[in-house]
């Protein structure tokens, strides 16, 4: 579970400023780990181990497959 929160810090875009806010906020709100848990689980079950980078490649490959609210977070994000 800890690595799905940890997937979400990369929703956010790395520019410096960016950046500096992700360290505080590195899972994440509730309501996004909420909404991408499930499909990170779902569809990048063998990746988890390999860091968050590869879990977003991830979450955006299978995005037709992916839920409505976990796709909206992406979006949220510039996904």
């Amino acid at each position: 579970m800890q690595k799905i929160l940890v997937a979400l810090t990369l929703l956010v875009p790395l520019s410096t400023g960016a950046f500096a806010q992700q360290q505080q906020q590195r899972s994440g709100t509730p309501e996004e780990q909420a909404a991408c848990s499930r499909d990170v689980s779902r569809h990048c079950r063998a990746l988890m181990d390999q860091g968050d980078f590869a879990i977003l490649a991830c979450l955006k490959e299978n995005r037709p497959k992916i839920s409505r609210a976990c796709n909206q977070v992406l979006v949220n994000h510039g996904q």
